[in-house]
């Protein structure tokens, strides 16, 4: 009963931060489109202030350190819900997530994202897709942002595997960027079914970098092979808690604040 309470008291919470943060994005997105990402960031951080308080959550960060100081990176995550397309805007200065274009049609969310510098995929656009995703993440990488994808291609619950898009192989060879493999447990308290959500500890495990040189299927067998051996560690040791993490200082982010 008490779980089923604060379940329902995040998802209150959750729904109405990101409601108060929609209607002032609509200023921001007609007037001062630079301040979108701003404005995100600042959404992210309101929901995920409350997940202890609210629903009893804390979340458990290892490998920070696997996270460049400066300059661009390329991020791989486990995707099982939610969480992992928030986590980011709170650990990165200038995150770029490589997205479905069907999220742009979200009521006034979507028109924040671009102008945020998301970077939206036409996921039945076969080779022009796929051209465009490569221009659009080499200019990501060159003004110095840190592109965030999920190689598993959708959200799946924990424990069920797909084979990973080499998309990301494609990424890191246009870029030069190493991969950085993330593995999470986000789906044992982040279901999708709201009122199941629950207290605990959600782990996200950095992993270290794979070379931009590494040949497609040994990358992405090379991030697999973190996933799984994160979650058979269980996802020690910890370096950090994201409720104390502060975004690493990246070059460029003053033209975005």
């Amino acid at each position: 009963m008490i779980a089923r309470s604060r379940a329902a008291a995040f998802v209150l919470w959750f729904y109405g931060v990101t409601f108060a943060f929609c209607v002032l994005g609509i200023p921001v997105r007609i007037f001062a489109r630079r301040r979108a990402l701003w404005v995100a960031q600042s959404w992210v951080r309101t929901v995920l202030a409350g997940m202890p308080a609210v629903l009893g959550a804390r979340v458990v960060i290892t490998g920070l350190h696997h996270l460049p100081v400066s300059g661009p990176a390329l991020i791989a995550s486990q995707h099982q819900s939610e969480f992992d397309t928030l986590v980011w805007l709170k650990l990165l200065v200038l995150p770029s997530y490589v997205m479905k274009q069907e999220l742009l049609r979200i009521p006034l969310f979507g028109a924040l994202l671009i102008p945020a510098g998301m970077i939206p995929v036409d996921r039945q656009g076969g080779a022009a897709a796929m051209r465009r995703l490569l221009q659009e993440t080499a200019a990501a990488a060159i003004a110095g942002r840190q592109i965030v994808i999920f190689p598993e291609g959708t959200r799946l619950p924990p424990g069920q595997r797909v084979d990973l898009q080499p998309g990301i192989a494609a990424i890191a060879a246009r870029t030069g960027l190493p991969v950085i493999p993330v593995a999470t447990d986000s789906g044992r308290l982040w279901t999708r079914q709201l009122m199941t959500r629950r207290g605990g500890d959600l782990h996200v495990a950095i992993g270290p970098p794979i070379p931009a040189s590494t040949p497609r299927r040994a990358m992405l067998h090379g991030i697999e092979a973190f996933w799984r051996e994160s979650e058979r560690n269980g996802f020690q040791p910890v370096d950090n808690l994201v409720d104390n993490a502060a975004p690493p200082p990246l070059t460029g982010a003053s033209d975005e604040r």
